[in-house]
């Protein structure tokens, strides 16, 4: 029954993010190159979803990060060349379930431009622990949009080059 949780969680963000990048029917700014990468899910047991991702469904992983005591904070797996499923422990603050979705810019800086000009809140971009520089968003019903660009020293970067 857990299997079929975490399958419909996938097939969920994967039709959110479809949803999320398709183009509206008014005439909008193109954004450069953003498109659907990756979702999030916060693990109840990580290594028994980790387990699941990779034996069960054949994802293969990409890279892992680790927090300062040596233990995994993410391990993105990935489905395809430039789709990944990015898995993280869950905590008291980050329950069990759906985290994120992670949307790929060729131009971030003018991605967050574009969006913060059409109204959005958003931080300025950092780099993050896989050394891409990101930023979020959230949607009205809540939903965090994580924005990344994959320079060449990006674990996402490296990942995707290495594919075959």
């Amino acid at each position: 029954m857990r299997w079929m949780r975490g399958v419909m969680l996938f097939m969920a963000g994967t039709i959110f993010g479809i949803f999320a990048t398709q183009p509206s029917a008014a005439p909008q700014e193109k954004q450069t190159g953003l498109r659907l990468n990756h979702f999030g899910i916060y693990a109840k047991d990580f290594d028994e979803s980790i387990n699941f991702y990779t034996k069960t469904m054949g994802f293969r992983e990409a890279f892992s990060v680790k927090d300062k005591e040596g233990k995994p904070a993410l391990t993105y797996l990935q489905i395809n060349r430039d789709t990944f499923l990015e898995v993280a422990p869950s905590t008291a603050e980050r329950p069990v379930g759906f985290s994120h979705v992670g949307l790929w810019s060729d131009d971030l800086n003018k991605t967050v431009t574009v969006v913060r000009e059409r109204g959005a809140k958003m931080d300025d971009p950092r780099v993050g622990g896989t050394k891409a520089p990101l930023t979020n968003v959230t949607d009205p019903n809540g939903l965090r949009l994580e924005l990344l660009e994959y320079p060449p020293e990006s674990l996402q970067r490296k990942a995707m080059d290495g594919w075959k």
